[in-house]
């Protein structure tokens, strides 16, 4: 792992702008990936399943409600995360501008 850059640097804004951009984008991916989970069980989009068709025994196991269920569990749970991630996001990014607002006043 490379040194760090001094903070206040341009090196260290730059690493803590990609860091910003990278949790934006994670978080971002788990609430698109949860919202698809959540809705795409109850859709038309789930009865036109490749595998479904050729294997009943697929097609069962989607067609229940329990596994509907647990599909759109799991994306609830994803699309909390992504919440979950983005808060940490902007508290940690607000934090950091009182932090700096402080030392700036002193």
């Amino acid at each position: 792992m490379p040194p760090r850059a001094p903070s206040g640097s341009p090196a260290s804004r730059r690493e803590a702008e990609i860091a910003f951009f990278t949790r934006f984008l994670f978080a971002a991916y788990f609430l698109e990936a949860g919202f698809v989970l959540v809705v795409a069980p109850w859709s038309a989009f789930w009865e036109r399943n490749f595998f479904a068709t050729a294997l009943p025994l697929v097609e069962r196991a989607a067609s229940s409600a329990f596994v509907r269920g647990g599909v759109s569990g799991i994306g609830a749970v994803t699309a909390i995360a992504g919440l979950i991630e983005l808060a940490g996001i902007f508290s940690a990014r607000r934090g950091t501008e009182r932090r700096s607002r402080r030392n700036a006043a002193v």
